[in-house]
């Protein structure tokens, strides 16, 4: 097996085994990260360029959203070659390029896998269309005749994330099955040649050296037998909780026990990260068995609002559910299908004084954490976006999601006083506000009151300090309504998720604040404090 340079980095953080139980891992969009050639739209030699950032800031890895060649239905989660690279992006030669640098900097890559649909231009899908009919590549999809004397009713009443039905009539009459776009056909997992190719490309990626693997929808590749109707008239929900006949099914855990077997294979422990919505921690924590993948998306946390009663029972729920399965929990507040945790928060002055205390009691938290790209500038969610420029395909939908995700994935802010903010020579592929110079990555540097060099000492602390991020609890401490404060060993962490100040016994030397602390005694509104007991 080629040897690379992910061999040699640590295996280990802090004091427990495994670099991934506290790692840091920032998520770039490609799309929207940095520009190289001036097309106005991210790609793979931007992302190489920019990676003495994400090693200055301070990040252990990097997740890197999907690259693959695709139509782009869906912003590359519609995957027509899960080997090749999108010329949008670049070639193969780029990926291997990032993954090469990235290890030479002492960070790991971690790739966007999409394994319960592909994109209708997929070669499978294709034959499949042309073969008609009872034949063996059809058998890779949920194909189904319709109801009705004439077939013309969908197979079931499942709808789609994005909105309407989740099938799709195909001119020979059959239907076949599309969770998502119907550009997006699901695969059938219950077929061996499906199972069998992805252990494939899981191969393909890990002999490149990529360190492991987000995977996208992991509770939906299993349905329930027969695909039983819903029943019910509620509009689903792409990042909800929802008791579903095609969501969290028992059978994928079997088959993430064969993708570890897989991973298992490979040296410099690479790993998997299901992006699992279920019902409930509990569910979720059934992914990371020590057979199964390695860590989760914590979306129960990342749904919980500014209230400290909340925060603190998500907190414990979190940790209470990982603890049986010897698995890490994860910490995330922003994604590129959510709405920016600053705008969630309030938005302005108070949504980003929120966001700043949030990032430093996500950081202080035991296990890993997920930083999403322009989140340590304290970017906001861009609103006004022209319907003309959306290109989220829920926004097209009657009655499907709201559209929204395109303003969180604007291109990010690097240099200068107008767009594109040295993104890139040629634009951007959606437009960015026209107050964004002051967010710029130069504008903020060296800052000391900025959002982004808080992020940067407060992952320098964390990676100074074995009680920051280790473990897998946290000792709370009686404090005032409204206010969280815990102990890790040696270090505190207190948040005032009101808006006014609290007057309260403070616990030490201050390390580091989410905001100036002018009186020795008092725990300003919407802040976080590190403190040294």
């Amino acid at each position: 097996m080629t040897q690379h340079l992910a061999d040699a980095l640590p295996t280990t953080t802090g004091t427990q085994p495994g670099w991934w139980r506290e790692a840091v891992i920032y998520q770039v969009y490609p799309r929207s990260f940095a520009d190289s050639n001036g097309d106005g739209m991210g790609d793979l030699e931007g992302i190489r360029s920019r990676l003495p950032y994400l090693k200055e800031l301070g990040v252990d890895a990097v997740w890197l959203s999907p690259f693959y060649a695709s139509p782009q239905a869906d912003a590359g989660y519609d995957v027509a070659d899960y080997r090749a690279i999108d010329p949008m992006f670049g070639t193969l030669h780029d990926a291997d390029a990032v993954i090469r640098e990235a290890h030479a900097l002492g960070l790991r890559i971690i790739v966007d896998l999409v394994p319960n649909h592909c994109s209708d231009q997929h070669e499978w899908f294709k034959q499949a269309l042309r073969e008609g009919p009872g034949t063996p590549l059809r058998e890779r999809f949920h194909f189904r005749p319709g109801q009705g004397a004439d077939g013309s009713r969908p197979p079931n009443d499942w709808e789609s994330i994005f909105g309407g039905p989740a099938w799709t009539r195909v001119e020979d009459g059959e239907w076949y099955l599309h969770l998502f776009a119907p550009e997006q056909p699901d695969f059938n997992w219950e077929h061996p040649a499906v199972q069998d190719e992805f252990r494939s490309i899981l191969r393909f990626w890990l002999d490149l050296g990529a360190d492991g693997f987000r995977i996208d929808v992991a509770h939906g590749l299993v349905k329930a037998p027969g695909l039983p109707d819903l029943g019910r008239d509620e509009q689903l929900k792409l990042l909800g909780n929802q008791v579903l006949p095609f969501f969290d099914q028992d059978g994928v855990h079997e088959i993430y026990r064969s993708w570890r077997t897989v991973l298992d294979e490979y040296a410099g422990d690479r790993i998997g990260v299901a992006e699992a919505w279920t019902p409930s921690a509990d569910r979720t924590a059934l992914y990371l068995r020590p057979d199964e993948l390695h860590q989760a998306f914590n979306f129960h946390y990342l749904n919980t609002g500014w209230d400290a009663e909340a925060l603190r029972s998500a907190i414990d729920d979190s940790l209470d559910a990982m603890r049986p399965v010897g698995a890490p929990t994860t910490w995330v507040l922003s994604n590129h299908d959510v709405v920016r945790h600053v705008t969630r928060y309030g938005g302005g002055a108070r949504g980003l004084a929120r966001a700043r205390a949030a990032a430093l009691l996500m950081l202080a938290l035991p296990g890993s954490a997920y930083v999403y790209q322009g989140e340590e500038l304290g970017l906001p969610e861009v609103v006004d976006l022209p319907d003309a420029v959306r290109q989220d395909p829920s926004f097209f939908k009657e009655n499907g999601q709201d559209g929204l995700r395109d303003g969180c994935r604007v291109p990010i802010p690097w240099s200068g006083e107008e767009a594109p903010y040295g993104f890139g020579s040629g634009g951007s592929w959606l437009p960015q506000p026209a107050d964004w110079a002051g967010l710029s990555v130069e504008a903020q540097t060296g800052d000391p009151h900025s959002t982004l060099e808080l992020y940067r000492t407060a992952l320098r602390i964390r990676r100074e300090r074995d009680d920051l991020g280790a473990g897998d609890s946290v000792h709370w401490l009686e404090a005032p309504e409204g206010v969280l404060a815990f102990r890790r060993g040696a270090f505190t962490c207190t948040v005032n998720t009101t808006g006014e100040p609290v007057r309260m016994p403070l616990p030490g030397t201050a390390l580091l604040a989410s905001a100036e602390l002018t009186d020795p005694d008092v725990l300003p509104g919407d802040t976080a404090v590190w403190w040294q007991g």
